[in-house]
């Protein structure tokens, strides 16, 4: 239990840092310096000595959404084996919870961003409604194929110590499918290019970022190192998957380098995607998105067919 511990307050503390890499790629794809490795702390940190400002015309709604929406990556962290060790909590059907739990975060940031009562933040939130709906089915497809694999719905039975492996072992080449449209999803859920470009500045054109434009101080603060947070579990997920291999321990330093090395090449190939394409127009975002649940689709039912 205490080494799930530590392990789930270095996720949370290493997030931001991970981020960070995103910036350092794209400023080397654009023959830059970048910013500091650690900016991402720079910015928490000068956010929380502020104050927070709030609009007449919000709610108690308004000021529950970054809390809730952190509460939420937080507590789906939890659940997830980091590094390939047995995470804090565990049990039959988590994966479904932690899904869902995800979705309560993503259902009060839209309310929150309603709540100011703007028709940009209406904008943002109707499309953060709309698109991680096909991820869910991506999700839930990926689902069923690992239940048909391991007999199991949770976290642990597919990312824990050397299950990854198996995963391999019994899905073969169709777990490429799987790991890119993880990725996908990764790139939706966290408003990433080609489905939305966090360094925009055009209300017309951004998903995520419009919609917390009234937010400020604390409350700022605690969305984006919930938006850290929630990118680190989509990458743990991936790197356990494109690096399977049994953890010894914890206190390894070996275990723990190949660990930051995979998450690392995760958040390097995000850094990559966003130097060499272009955010998609609206109207192509959802075929991109689609494409995931396709891949999904056809891993499962190739190995359905091969199991049998």
């Amino acid at each position: 239990m205490i080494e799930s511990l530590l392990l789930w307050v270095i996720g949370i503390i290493t997030a931001p840092f991970f981020s960070a890499v995103i910036l350092k790629v794209k400023a080397f794809f654009g023959g830059k310096k970048g910013p500091p490795i650690f900016i991402n702390y720079y910015t928490l940190m000068k956010l929380l000595q502020k104050g927070s400002v709030y609009s007449t015309s919000t709610t108690f709604i308004f000021k529950l959404g970054p809390v809730i929406s952190l509460g939420a990556a937080l507590t789906a962290l939890m659940f997830l084996p980091i590094f390939g060790h047995r995470p804090i909590f565990s049990f039959e059907g988590d994966i479904i919870f932690v899904l869902y739990l995800l979705g309560l975060g993503r259902f009060f940031t839209i309310a929150a961003a309603m709540d100011t009562a703007s028709p940009f933040e209406g904008m943002g939130a109707a499309r953060e409604a709309f698109f991680p709906i096909i991820c869910e089915a991506t999700m839930f497809m990926i689902l069923i194929l690992f239940y048909k694999l391991t007999g199991h719905l949770s976290l642990v039975n597919y990312f824990e110590g050397s299950h990854p492996v198996y995963l391999w072992d019994m899905a073969g080449t169709s777990m490429v499918f799987i790991v890119i449209a993880l990725f996908i999803v990764l790139l939706t859920e966290n408003s990433r290019v080609p489905v939305d470009d966090p360094a925009t500045h055009l209300e017309l054109t951004m998903i995520h970022e419009v919609m917390v434009l009234d937010h400020s101080g604390p409350d700022l603060a605690f969305i984006e190192l919930g938006s850290f947070t929630k990118l680190f579990f989509y990458s743990t997920m991936i790197s356990s998957l494109i690096l399977p291999f049994q953890r010894e321990g914890i206190f390894s330093p070996y275990s723990l380098l190949l660990g930051f090395l995979a998450i690392i090449v995760v958040y390097g190939c995000v850094g990559i995607m966003e130097s060499i394409v272009a955010r998609y127009k609206m109207d192509k975002v959802q075929k991109f998105i689609l494409t995931s649940f396709a891949l999904a689709f056809f891993a499962t039912v190739i190995t359905m067919e091969f199991i049998k």
